[in-house]
């Protein structure tokens, strides 16, 4: 039996949350993910940016009611991603 590698990106806890969050949801705000996951701003933020950089995340930053505003949207890629990743895990779980 051999067991597929689990990506390395989506293994960490927060940015599995997000991912799952997003699957969902499709799209999140900022605070409202970090209600979601407990985590601090910052690490939310860096988690955040590596998921972008992936190109699993579109990170938008503007304005709503005159306040700052992100809007987080997973994108095809992050799906596909996601998907691997069960799909990989299912494996550990079966015989």
């Amino acid at each position: 039996m051999s067991f597929k590698d689990l990506n390395p990106l989506l293994h960490s806890q927060l940015r599995l949350s997000v991912i799952s969050y997003l699957i969902s949801n499709t799209e999140s705000d900022f605070n409202q993910l970090k209600e979601i996951t407990d985590a601090t701003s910052g690490n939310l933020s860096v988690q955040l940016k590596k998921l972008e950089e992936a190109g699993y995340l579109v990170i938008k930053k503007g304005f709503k009611n005159n306040y700052q505003h992100t809007a987080i949207t997973i994108t095809k890629k992050g799906i596909d991603a996601f998907e691997a990743y069960v799909e990989a895990l299912k494996g550990y779980i079966k015989p």
